[in-house]
């Protein structure tokens, strides 16, 4: 078997291309039949809103390529011509095909590199192949290996712990502050996505209440029902601002809508209990005055886009070091395959080394029919020890040749010179 990895992501196609070749999760059984059916023996999809992937494994002597230029056919991605095919679409194979999954799974090849998504589609890819009875052996193997390599990154390097975008940059100062933001109450001003990012990500945390205020109303209403909360009639939000511990502000107007002194009076109101500020609206929704007040931290888009581009920074350093695991692992993986598939070729020398032996003792006991039990047993175990030291040094040659890239050819020779099959 040989393992092929064919598709397209965000690095070589656009987004109306990737959603025109996107598969949805209730079409995935039939196309992983469909590619069967094509001369796949294995096959796993992974489609995501930034990449759309085919690993198969195939035949030894089948034309991976074709494989995939069937199913392209058969399936018939409606709006998608050869040529966007021929320009958009990559193919790995053996190696390269498993650094690639290597990289994807370990967040590296992602838009966002650390990005915890990617293993969990990946995982969520194989369980629905495992449950259409399409993977179950070299790409198995290739599979459950690369979520380990996924997990050594991750511990190793750290690569996913920084805020790499402004809204989770905005949550991890929100814990900084409070420590946990279980039970915190959130507010929301404005309609920013954004804000409205940072507030996905702050109840995913732990934010057990939102509240939202805009100067439309329905606007205020529709953001509400999303975070299953409560929406403030904006001329009365700054009167509800003692109840909230996390202030979001993108809302689009031309001055401050919160200055020193209304936040004075919030701040007494909590009797100094810390309130976290944050002002992703440009131009700035909150007087940076604020700031000066204890208890009240004020965070704006600069002071988290620096927070991102040092991430980011240090996220391409810890990057360099999980790309020396993605490769050793990649060399660990093909050393196993090596070995694997020269198993078969030892066995088959010892089988036929055996049955030499066993039949020209069988010819010598028959023409000294006179030996003893005990004599018998002796020529058993001297020819047994003869044909193991025979087969010593070729199956030595052939496990060493095995771990090696380009030692192929010296296991080649070996079943030529004993007539052994592959």
């Amino acid at each position: 078997m040989k393992l092929i990895l064919s598709g397209l992501s965000h690095k070589t196609a656009p987004v109306g291309l990737r959603e025109k070749l996107a598969i949805p999760g209730a079409a995935i059984p039939q196309a992983l039949r469909e590619l069967q059916r094509c001369g796949a023996s294995e096959a796993v999809i992974l489609s995501t809103c930034n990449r759309v992937e085919f690993a198969l494994a195939v035949p030894q002597h089948e034309d991976a390529g074709q494989i995939v230029d069937r199913f392209f056919a058969q399936w018939q991605f409606p709006g998608v011509s050869q040529s966007d095919l021929a320009t958009h679409v990559y193919k790995h194979e053996s190696t390269e095909a498993i650094h690639h999954l290597y990289r994807v799974a370990s967040s590296l090849d992602s838009m966002v590199v650390g990005e915890p998504q990617i293993l969990g589609q990946l995982k969520a890819a194989y369980a629905a192949a495992q449950a259409e009875g399409t993977v179950g052996g070299l790409l198995e193997m290739v599979l459950t290996r690369a979520f380990s390599v996924a997990k050594r990154v991750r511990t190793e390097t750290g690569i996913g712990q920084m805020a790499v975008s402004v809204s989770y940059a905005a949550v991890e100062l929100a814990r900084q502050i409070f420590g946990s933001l279980k039970g915190q109450t959130v507010m929301i001003v404005g309609s920013g996505k954004m804000g409205e990012l940072a507030a996905k990500h702050l109840r995913r945390s732990g934010a057990s209440r939102i509240m939202v205020t805009n100067r439309t109303w329905e606007r205020a209403q529709e953001l509400a029902m999303l975070f299953d909360g409560q929406a403030i009639e904006y001329h009365k939000f700054i009167s509800v601002l003692p109840e909230v511990d996390i202030v979001i502000a993108s809302s689009g107007a031309p001055h401050y809508i919160l200055n020193r002194e209304d936040m004075q009076r919030v701040i007494s109101a909590r009797r100094n209990k810390p309130m976290f500020l944050i002002d992703i609206a440009v131009p700035r929704n909150i007087d940076p005055a604020v700031n000066e007040i204890d208890g009240v931290f004020l965070k704006d888009v600069d002071d988290l886009s620096g927070v991102v581009d040092a991430n980011i920074q240090e996220r391409a350093r810890k990057a360099e070091r999980a790309e020396i695991i993605v490769n050793e692992e990649v060399g660990k993986t093909l050393a196993r395959i090596r070995m694997e598939a020269v198993t078969p070729t030892i066995v088959s020398l010892q089988e036929q080394l055996e049955d030499i032996r066993a039949a020209e003792v069988i010819r010598t006991l028959r023409r000294m029919p006179g030996l003893t039990i005990e004599q018998q047993q002796q020529i058993e175990t001297m020819t047994k020890a003869i044909i193991n030291k025979i087969a010593h040094g070729p199956i030595s040659e052939l496990r060493r040749n095995a771990e090696q890239p380009d030692g192929g050819q010296a296991i080649e020779w070996i079943r030529k010179v004993f007539h052994l099959q592959e």
